[in-house]
């Protein structure tokens, strides 16, 4: 059986773990998976919030996503080599995380702060469209960065490499309009050989956003 967990450097290193409560063992199986998939509750003397981008702390009902801190005995406060504390006035550690906390204290990681697209006020989940799209026949491996859009400030760009025959941009938009909201479908999709990635074999999301930095979607104009 297999179980998710997450945590940090910065946590020494865990922070979560994904056993389920008593009164969620008797739950059918499909019901237990939708748990199961989360990151996990937080584990005896980690404490875990969401807030807004102006410190507010957020309600942990499972559909409000926000920046995510954790605080204990054992998260760090520093940083090796240097004088200042990571922690805020309450001993918050900002950990770069956007997240939903559900009423019963499971954790959903959505994205990175950094990878989250902005767009007219609302958030959309760059992780979760690149899973949607990945899901789409003839899609190898996909990635979603921020395009800059003068009404909306951002818009989500889907990046692609393809397998073997290749789908149209068509095909792909037309399979995610099934799976998510129509104001998280990209604006564009582009489609290229390979992506960077890093040592650890993540998808570098800065390298593409440098890429495309002056790429002007069609929905721009």
């Amino acid at each position: 059986e297999v179980r998710q967990g997450w945590g940090m450097t910065e946590m020494s290193p865990l922070g979560t773990f994904g056993a389920l409560k008593g009164n969620q063992l008797d739950l059918d199986d499909e019901a237990k998976l939708d748990i199961q998939v989360r990151q996990g509750r937080g584990l005896f003397g980690v404490e875990m919030c969401i807030v807004d981008e102006d410190g507010n702390q957020l309600p942990r009902d499972g559909v409000t996503s926000g920046f995510l801190k954790v605080r204990g005995p054992w998260v760090t406060n520093g940083y090796f080599r240097r004088n200042d504390s990571i922690l805020d006035d309450e001993n918050w550690f900002d950990t770069g995380d956007i997240a939903k906390i559900y009423p019963d204290g499971f954790l959903q990681l959505t994205d990175r702060a950094k990878d989250v697209i902005k767009s007219g006020g609302e958030w959309i989940s760059s992780m979760d469209l690149e899973n949607e799209a990945m899901g789409c026949p003839g899609v190898m491996e996909a990635a979603v960065i921020g395009a800059y859009h003068p009404k909306w400030d951002e818009r989500p760009l889907l990046i692609v490499v393809a397998d073997d025959p290749a789908p149209t941009k068509e095909a792909i938009l037309a399979y995610l309009a099934e799976k998510v909201a129509k104001w998280w479908l990209p604006d564009d999709v582009v489609f290229v050989d390979e992506l960077p990635h890093t040592a650890t074999g993540k998808v570098q999301k800065t390298a593409l956003r440098q890429q495309f930095k002056d790429y002007v979607l069609p929905t721009a104009g």
